[in-house]
C-alpha cells in the first residue's frame, strides 16, 4: 500500500482563494471532496485541450441565481456549445422580461400558493404573471419576426434569433450565447411554454420548425472536432443529447457530471460517467468524474476555480 498517498489534515485561512480550497479538497480526499478536486482538474485541462466544449444543464437551474454564473461561463469563452431544455429558455426569457423570481420555501402549502397565483419551483416562488404571459408575448413576437424572414427554421437558428432580443441582459444565458456566437441546442423545444406558444402562433404565421437541421449541425460539429469535453449539470434530455452525439466519434475525451440522482434505478439522469463508456459515449481512456451534489453548490466552486487559474 506504500504507493498510495496519505490523507492529510488541513487548515483553512483568512483570505484563501477558491483554487486553494480545491487543493485542500484534494488533501482532505474523503468522500465528495476528492470528486470536486478531480472535477476541477478535468475541467481545467479539458478546456485547454478541447476544441469542442459542451455545457449541458437543466431548466430548473435558470430559475435560480446560478443563471448568472452559467451566462458568465459562456461569456468568458469556457464553452462553445450549449445543450439545454425548453424550461431553461422559458425561465431565461421570463427573467429577462422582468419576471419576479422570489426566495421561497420547500415546506409550504401548495394549495395556498395556487390560490394566490404563485408557481413553486423547489424553494423558488414565481408569480403566475411573471411566467406564462411573459413567455407567450415573447413567443408571439418571435414567431412573427421569424416567419417574416423565412418559413422554415432549425431550432438552433430560431433560438439565435431569440437571443438578439436578450443581448442587453448581462445575465441572460441565451443573450450571452448570442453575444459570443455560441449555438444553443434544445432537443425538447416542444416540452415547455415557449414551444407550446410557438406552436399556437405558428398556426397564424405559418412558422415551421425543423429539428433535423440541428442534428445535421451537431453531427458536423462532432465529426470535425479534435478533442471534446462536456460539463453536464443534472440529467434528462440535455444530458443524453450531449453524450449521445459524442458516441459517433468514439466518445468524449473529458467529462464532468454534477448530479443528485442515483444510478440504482437505471435512469440516465443517475448514470455515472463510467457507465457511458460501455455505450461508447465517453472514451475508455477519457478523463471523467461524477460529482454528487447540488449544482447550485458545486458549479460556483468549479467556475471560480476555472476563472482563477486562467
Amino acid at each position: 500500500m506504500s504507493h498510495y498517498e496519505s490523507v492529510k489534515d488541513v487548515r483553512v485561512w483568512r483570505g484563501m482563494l477558491v483554487k486553494d480550497l480545491v487543493r485542500l479538497y484534494g488533501d482532505i480526499h474523503g468522500f465528495t471532496a476528492a470528486d470536486v478536486q478531480r472535477a476541477s482538474e478535468v475541467l481545467s485541462e479539458g478546456i485547454k485541450e478541447a476544441d469542442l466544449r459542451f455545457l449541458s444543464f437543466t431548466g430548473n437551474l435558470i430559475a435560480t441565481g446560478l443563471r448568472g454564473v452559467i451566462a458568465q461561463l459562456i461569456e468568458e469563452g469556457f464553452f462553445n456549445v450549449v445543450v439545454t431544455t425548453c424550461g431553461a429558455l422559458d425561465h431565461d426569457i421570463a427573467r429577462s422580461a422582468g419576471g419576479a423570481y422570489l426566495k421561497g420555501f420547500f415546506d409550504v402549502d401548495d394549495v395556498m400558493l395556487e390560490g394566490r397565483g404563485i408557481h413553486r419551483l423547489g424553494n423558488v416562488f414565481i408569480p403566475r404573471d411573471s411566467y406564462g404571459p411573459l413567455v407567450e408575448a415573447f413567443a408571439k413576437d418571435l414567431a412573427r419576426r421569424a416567419s417574416s424572414l423565412k418559413e422554415e427554421w432549425g431550432v438552433r437558428e430560431l433560438i439565435a434569433l431569440a437571443g438578439e432580443s436578450l443581448r442587453n441582459d448581462p445575465n441572460s444565458v441565451v443573450g450571452a450565447a448570442s453575444r459570443k456566437g455560441v449555438p444553443v441546442y434544445v432537443p425538447g423545444i416542444v416540452d415547455g411554454a415557449l414551444g407550446t406558444h410557438l406552436f399556437i402562433h405558428s398556426q397564424f404565421t405559418g412558422l415551421k420548425l425543423n429539428p433535423l437541421k440541428d442534428m445535421k449541425e451537431l453531427s458536423d460539429m462532432v465529426f470535425q472536432s479534435r478533442v471534446s469535453l462536456a460539463l453536464v449539470l443534472g440529467g434528462g434530455i440535455s444530458k443524453h443529447h450531449t453524450i449521445w452525439w459524442n458516441q459517433f466519434k468514439e466518445g468524449l475525451d473529458y467529462a464532468v457530471y454534477v448530479t443528485t440522482a442515483v444510478e440504482w434505478d437505471g435512469s440516465l439522469s443517475g448514470a455515472r460517467s463510467k457507465e457511458a463508456i460501455s455505450w461508447g459515449k465517453i472514451k475508455p481512456n477519457a478523463k471523467h468524474v461524477t460529482v454528487y451534489g447540488d449544482a447550485t453548490l458545486i458549479l460556483p466552486i468549479l467556475a471560480t476555480y476555472m476563472i482563477e487559474i486562467t
